[in-house]
């Protein structure tokens, strides 16, 4: 069972570089690079848990899948990340709209080796705290850690991670506190299986796009390795050693501290291009999803 969940009103956060909760400054802390870097990653993190696995294994919605559209899925994904943190409750409620309908078929049937259905909050949570715990890790490790009220105010704000999907607000625990209970508790509980290990690695070797772009799967090995939580790196069988750790720290430092310097809309790139996308793509009646 996962470690109890409390409802709460978040109250706001003084003394943040980036604002209270209510009015956090998302477009000064994020940015579009640690979107990219950290995607595949993320992806192993959200589908270590088996029920959210199989669902996308498992799906017989062909124009969601990443290994027969990976372009149109890598667009949907970010869409979504630009939605849920920059964009208007209207605009999250369209789209969360839009992903209802095609999450209305992913449930298991009598052949699945695990029960799932898109439509469960509890497993909307866990994508939830896989985004929100991959935003964090990679915007640090990019630029140093997070003050405590900012780090309190983003969190809070992070929720709508979850909310702009079907997970209700009560369900996001309370406080830092409780997230670092829920996360050590059931990510210590994950477990992947062959079937999602070669899916995994069919992932991190760019075997769904064209053979050149494929000459950066070592690179994006690299990163997906040590961006993993070293319990899921285990699980993938995966090896890091401090040689490595300390290549990336010093790589991601470096790429930190040029995107730091960068115009804020060269910085929230491509996140801002997906969310003026969204926009058009409702202002024209075209499919969102």
């Amino acid at each position: 069972m996962t470690a109890p969940l409390r409802a709460t009103t978040p109250e706001p956060v003084p003394g943040s570089r980036y604002g209270t909760a209510e009015d956090f400054d998302i477009e000064e802390f994020w940015s579009g690079v640690a979107a990219i870097l950290g995607g595949t990653a993320n992806v192993i993190m959200q589908l270590s848990l088996m029920p959210v696995a199989y669902g996308v294994l498992e799906s017989t919605v062909e124009s969601g899948k990443v290994t027969v559209h990976p372009w149109k899925r890598l667009r949907t994904t970010l869409t979504y990340l630009a939605v849920a943190l920059m964009g208007t409750e209207e605009e999250r409620a369209a789209y969360r709209d839009a992903v209802n309908t095609s999450h209305r078929t992913i449930r298991s049937g009598a052949e699945s080796p695990v029960k799932y259905n898109a439509f469960d909050p509890n497993l909307q949570l866990w994508v939830a705290a896989c985004l929100y715990w991959g935003i964090v890790d990679l915007e640090e490790r990019l630029h140093g850690p997070l003050d405590e009220a900012s780090a309190d105010a983003f969190y809070q704000y992070a929720a709508r991670l979850g909310t702009t999907l079907q997970m209700r607000g009560e369900l996001w625990p309370a406080d830092r506190a409780a997230f670092a209970e829920y996360w050590d508790t059931n990510l210590a509980r994950k477990t992947i299986d062959a079937r999602t290990r070669a899916y995994f690695d069919g992932l991190i070797d760019l075997r769904m796009v064209a053979p050149p772009l494929r000459l950066f799967a070592p690179v994006q090995r690299f990163i997906v390795t040590g961006l993993l939580p070293p319990y899921l790196r285990d699980e993938m069988g995966m090896r890091w050693t401090p040689r490595q750790d300390r290549a990336l720290r010093l790589l991601l430092r470096a790429v930190g501290a040029v995107q730091r310097r960068l115009p804020q809309r060269l910085r929230l790139f491509p996140m801002n291009f997906y969310l003026w996308d969204l926009r058009r793509r409702r202002r024209l009646g075209k499919p969102l999803v």
